[in-house]
């Protein structure tokens, strides 16, 4: 009840301590404002300030986007802008260690930011997901650590994948600059 009540109110909050301005470019041009949740994820929130302050964000591509569902980007290792092709984007992370799962009773809605990961519930590192309509099967299986407060319309535009794994083809659209803001 305590969890439920804390997610309530951290959706109803109008600002928190931190977030992030994502500068996207291809087909969606424009600016999306991310505020993390750091009482509710605060080790997944701090994995994300700290590589985007390092920069390691800027240039990495929406290499997962599947219509109807989420536009996925975050693989600092594979999935940087200027390759030939993306076909390893999405199966790398960071050099940090990857992180336990933080579980909360914050759904995922419209706008949620919720960290990737692989089979494993301990497995995410660095990539990361902004929903486009509700997933209630994803509640209490993955790590929410933000919401959109800014920029809908951006996450909207951008490009999407093909096929059931949402791979997209061709130059998939960039997170040019991921800049921390408090």
């Amino acid at each position: 009840m305590r969890s439920l009540a804390l997610a309530l109110t951290l959706l109803a909050s109008p600002a928190l301590a931190t977030g992030l301005q994502i500068d996207v470019a291809g087909v969606a041009n424009g600016t999306i404002t991310i505020d993390l949740l750091d009482e509710v994820a605060p080790k997944h929130a701090e994995r994300i300030v700290t590589l985007a302050r390092e920069g390691a964000y800027d240039g990495v591509v929406f290499h997962r986007v599947i219509e109807g569902f989420m536009a996925q980007t975050g693989d600092v290792k594979f999935g940087r802008t200027g390759q030939d092709n993306y076909q390893r984007a999405g199966a790398g992370g960071s050099d940090l260690p990857n992180l336990k799962a933080e579980f909360s009773d914050v759904p995922f809605e419209r706008g949620t930011v919720g960290m990737a990961r692989s089979m494993s519930p301990d497995s995410a590192n660095s990539q990361f997901f902004i929903m486009f309509a509700p997933a209630p099967h994803l509640n209490g299986k993955y790590t929410v650590v933000g919401r959109v407060t800014d920029g809908m319309d951006i996450v909207d535009k951008i490009k999407r994948g093909s096929g059931s794994s949402g791979a997209v083809k061709g130059e998939p659209d960039v997170m040019t600059r991921v800049t921390v803001t408090d």
